[in-house]
């Protein structure tokens, strides 16, 4: 058996009750011989969170709504497992002494101090919670480089990226083509985007995701965090970052080096394996995720973003050549704009406006502390929200 499989290592998970998390507790569920679960995090959904204690049985709870924190510790769940507070237990338990691997799924903004703490304890970060990346990455690389971090990526894009590059060095590397499914309305004109309704904008052709992620891949704000995300992550500049349009979602990244060459990361859609590379990297543990036949796929075809019709996909790029804390600003206001739009308060067409006012309306902070792009988050969120009113 290889070294690295030898001891059960003890992972976290932060963020356990959404999509991902059920998803690495199937990966766990798995491969139980090889890991186990230390620690839980949730915020409101108690029922699902206890159905994993009573299965996983960690040693540590983290629900971090103080209301359903006071009824989970009533429940008969909660006996036996050590519930951290509500309002530091996430970042305590991300770092703590105990913990080997942090799974960070968390949804927003709200991920950054978590993916923080954990590699300052130079844990693996395996990093679901892209917005860490996008608002803080040169606070967590530098951070990661002196407590000796490893940060492994879930997203399949820059998971796949991650397996692309091995077989090259970074100096060699021309480009890197992020791919996207191009979400619900890749064929929709865009006069028609002011009758989209919510329904129709979480219904996703390819993936099964959170209702958040679903709406961002709806406008292509997540591929332009996926843009921001992976210029921090591989730290490359924003011209290697090419987006691709791939309906079928079978090619998840590819690397393009100076030779010419192209290495590919093929999978069905299914983020239990982006998750278990992180888990066990260097190691690929066996799976059932589906027999891959190319046959069976028949065609897969590419085109390029339409950049007029998804303009948060072009504005990811002016924000990467401000940089600083443009990029906290960018995702905050577009948290706020989804959320609005998911609570039928505003129409999808409006999510864009919204994003772009509130880039325009602030300084831009070129090397911003912790402090200062948690200030200019809240700043950006109160801005956004005046203008939906």
């Amino acid at each position: 058996m290889p070294f690295y499989l030898l001891m059960k290592k003890r992972l976290v998970i932060l963020g356990s009750t959404g999509s991902i998390g059920f998803d690495a507790l199937d990966v766990v569920r798995r491969n139980a011989e090889h890991v186990e679960v230390l620690g839980l995090a949730a915020n409101t959904k108690i029922d699902a969170l206890g159905l994993q204690v009573r299965e996983f049985q960690p040693k540590y709870v983290v629900v971090a709504d103080p209301e359903a924190a006071r009824r989970f510790s009533l429940s008969d769940e909660a006996y036996g497992v050590e519930l951290l507070p509500s309002d530091s237990g996430i970042e305590e338990l991300a770092g703590h002494a105990d913990a080997d691997i942090v799974l960070n799924a968390i949804v927003g903004a709200a991920g950054l101090k978590a993916s923080l703490a954990a590699v300052k304890a130079g844990k693996r970060l395996a990093l679901a919670n892209k917005e860490s990346m996008v608002i803080g990455g040169d606070l967590i690389n530098r951070a990661a480089d002196e407590n000796k971090a490893e940060i492994i990526p879930v997203d399949s894009e820059h998971s796949a990226i991650w397996q692309a590059l091995i077989p090259g060095r970074r100096q060699e590397v021309r480009k890197i083509l992020l791919t996207g499914s191009g979400g619900p309305f890749r064929e929709t004109p865009r006069e028609d985007f002011d009758r989209i309704t919510k329904e129709q904008a979480l219904n996703h052709p390819t993936w099964k995701m959170g209702a958040k992620i679903t709406i961002d891949s709806a406008t292509m704000m997540n591929k332009a965090l996926e843009v921001i995300e992976a210029v921090k992550l591989f730290q490359v500049g924003a011209d290697k970052i090419e987006v691709v349009i791939h309906p079928q979602s079978i090619i998840h990244s590819l690397v393009e080096f100076v030779d010419s060459s192209i290495i590919a990361q093929l999978s069905y859609p299914d983020m239990r394996l982006p998750i278990a590379y992180a888990l066990f990297y260097p190691e690929r543990r066996p799976a059932d995720n589906g027999h891959f036949s190319l046959a069976s796929v028949g065609q897969l075809t590419f085109q390029k973003p339409d950049f007029d019709k998804f303009v948060l996909l072009d504005t990811a790029y002016r924000v990467l050549e401000t940089g600083g804390s443009s990029a906290a600003v960018f995702n905050a206001a577009n948290e706020v704009a989804v959320a609005a739009f998911l609570q039928d308060a505003i129409a999808f067409s409006r999510i864009p406006d919204i994003v772009i006012h509130a880039l325009d309306r602030h300084p831009v902070i070129a090397d911003p502390s912790l402090e200062q792009i948690l200030d200019a988050d809240r700043r950006a969120r109160e801005t956004a929200k005046k203008m939906i009113g």
